[in-house]
């Protein structure tokens, strides 16, 4: 997973690229930088029409974990030499 995204739009940008009909993120602050388990723009379909929210967004854990987000940022690990 990729772990770092900017928004590089603003606000108006991504309501008219995506057809949103309804604005619940408030106003959107610059993000340069946009991190797992982090809040971001989402567009999403709410009653019907297509909703801009802010989100805490990462991939679910298993449930059987607790259900937490996976987090892990693609650096290699130093002790598996993997990605971790």
């Amino acid at each position: 997973m990729c772990n770092l995204y900017s928004i590089t739009r603003n606000q108006d940008a991504i309501r008219q690229l995506f057809g949103v009909t309804r604005d619940a993120a408030g106003n959107l602050p610059p993000l340069p930088a946009v991190f797992p388990d982090g809040l971001a723009p989402v567009v999403r379909a709410a009653a019907g029409e297509r909703e801009l929210a802010m989100m805490r967004w990462g991939m679910p854990g298993p449930p059987q974990f607790g259900g937490a987000p996976i987090t892990k940022s693609g650096t290699p690990s130093r002790r598996t030499g993997g990605a971790g």
